[in-house]
């Protein structure tokens, strides 16, 4: 006779594993799903860059409208830098590569990175918002019966504005930043201007540092900017159904964003 707690146990194990074999089989029709649709707005960025006043309309919302709060981030963290990194450098008596330790830290990580979040946070979660209140309201569902394609239409000019402004809010955040170690490090603590200004410029090479953070900016924006769209436009048409997808666009996103720069720093160090 069988045992009935081993019975238990064992369909538990089953159940667990059946159930296991399940959320992967989701997650790779989603992933398979969210790459099909990658492909349908590269191939209708074409349709949506003929009505080129989409494009721009999206570039005011999602860069020009985000451009205070990525600013004064950059300022501000730009000041803590100048303020911590003197403490450390003077310990060394290296305090006139004030410039450098700044301009490095935000050029090659902190500008594109912290940017990126910021971004995700702000702009990423509007779109999805947007476009998934759109498809609970049946805007979407009624462009298709007119024979409009919402991809075309709604989809690939909001993409390409986050694309677009996240380059352009990374090297400003990056310029904030600067400015911000500036004013802590020469107005306020009283190191050499020429030293700050001449050091920073010999450090900081143009290949290796500052394109760098361009193609981590761009890869971020091209990330942040399918994950918004995607997830709007797989949300259930709910409240909670969007709710939950602007949850998942902010999350995703960190965590996508986090894991690319793992990636891309990695090669680029190997280059360098």
């Amino acid at each position: 006779m069988s045992n009935p707690s081993n019975e238990g146990r064992r369909s538990s194990l089953l159940s667990a594993i059946t159930g296991l074999g399940h959320r992967v089989n989701e997650a790779l029709q989603r992933l398979g799903f969210a790459a099909r649709f990658f492909v349908m707005v590269l191939l209708y960025s074409g349709q949506s860059f003929r009505r080129l006043h989409l494009t721009i309309r999206e570039l005011y919302f999602s860069g020009f409208q985000s451009l205070l709060i990525i600013v004064v981030s950059g300022l501000f963290i730009g000041m803590v830098l100048g303020m911590q990194g003197y403490e450390t450098l003077q310990r060394y008596g290296s305090a006139e590569a004030l410039g450098v330790l700044v301009a490095l830290s935000l050029v090659r990580e902190l500008g594109p990175v912290v940017a990126a979040l910021l971004f995700a946070s702000r702009a990423g979660s509007s779109i999805t918002a947007e476009i998934g209140l759109m498809k609970a309201t049946e805007q979407l569902t009624a462009m298709d019966m007119m024979a409009v394609n919402p991809i075309a239409r709604v989809v690939a000019p909001r993409f390409w504005g986050g694309v677009i402004s996240m380059p352009l809010l990374a090297a400003l955040f990056s310029a904030a930043g600067v400015f911000g170690g500036y004013l802590i490090g020469v107005v306020f603590i009283g190191v050499d201007e020429g030293a700050f200004w001449s050091q920073m410029q010999a450090s900081v090479d143009f290949r290796y540092d500052i394109c760098s953070g361009i193609i981590k900016s761009f890869v971020f924006g091209v990330a942040v900017s399918l994950i918004a769209v995607f997830e709007g436009y797989d949300a259930v048409p709910t409240a909670e159904g969007v709710s939950s997808s602007i949850k998942s666009t902010v999350v995703q996103s960190a965590l996508a964003i986090l894991a690319l720069d793992f990636v891309l720093t990695s090669f680029m160090f190997r280059e360098a």
